[in-house]
């Protein structure tokens, strides 16, 4: 079983934690290298056989330019968030954010986005 097998079965349900190793190939525009930071991640109304995923790069956390991160993961269509330089230093200083992923539909799914909801401890 691969990583991302892994990461699909957990995402099973309608909230998904990451952990430092999941994931793979989803930090588009900026979201990707560094490792992964042990930062957990909620997706509201997430898809049960397609769950998105978000992964953060420990080194994200020290950012001086907004990042954006794909949340695809195992599912058939793409949202983007983005997190603030403001955000990121709310996660490295431990509290929890949430923010809105981009507004997308699918040959399954209608019109929808999700709330996402990240901290780090």
């Amino acid at each position: 079983m691969t990583r991302k097998e892994f990461c699909g079965a957990l995402a099973g349900g309608t909230v998904l934690l990451l952990f430092a190793g999941c994931g793979g190939g989803g930090g588009g525009g900026g979201g990707g290298g560094g490792g992964t930071t042990t930062c957990g991640a909620s997706i509201e109304s997430n898809h049960l056989y397609g769950a998105h995923t978000l992964v953060i790069a420990k080194t994200d956390l020290d950012s001086t330019v907004d990042k954006v991160y794909n949340i695809q993961g195992m599912a058939d269509h793409n949202h983007t968030v983005t997190l603030t330089v403001a955000m990121l230093g709310q996660l490295k200083a431990g509290s929890s954010v949430m923010v809105t992923s981009t507004t997308t539909a699918s040959a399954t799914e209608p019109l929808h986005s999700h709330v996402v909801t990240v901290s780090c401890p």
